[in-house]
């Protein structure tokens, strides 16, 4: 089942490679499937196509948490706190705030 979503997925990224919610939803794949260095390999592009897209920081913090890789979790929820505050998304950037202090 996990696979059938990331291949229609894939296939929707073909047809248009700036579609960043088919991106992100692909990176929740990959996490789903455990397949924690292509899930951040989707949320690290989906960060340089849309760099305001938030709920990129919590996921990509959270994969690299996953990766062990603590220090890169942590600038990704600094850069989300930053565009969250940007977009007066409180809830979003209460939510990064919460998963940077469980690391700290």
């Amino acid at each position: 089942m996990i696979n059938n979503r990331i291949e229609n997925l894939k296939e929707m990224l073909k047809t248009d490679p700036n579609d960043t919610f088919a991106r992100y939803a692909l990176g929740l794949e990959y996490l789903s499937a455990e397949d924690n260095a292509s899930a951040k390999e989707m949320f690290e592009e989906l960060k340089t196509l849309d760099p305001n897209y938030v709920a990129t920081y919590y996921q990509l913090g959270k994969t690299y948490e996953l990766l062990g890789d603590e220090n890169e979790a942590r600038k990704a929820y600094e850069k989300g706190i930053y565009v969250a505050t940007s977009q007066s998304d409180n809830h979003t950037r209460e939510e990064l705030e919460q998963a940077l202090n469980d690391l700290l």
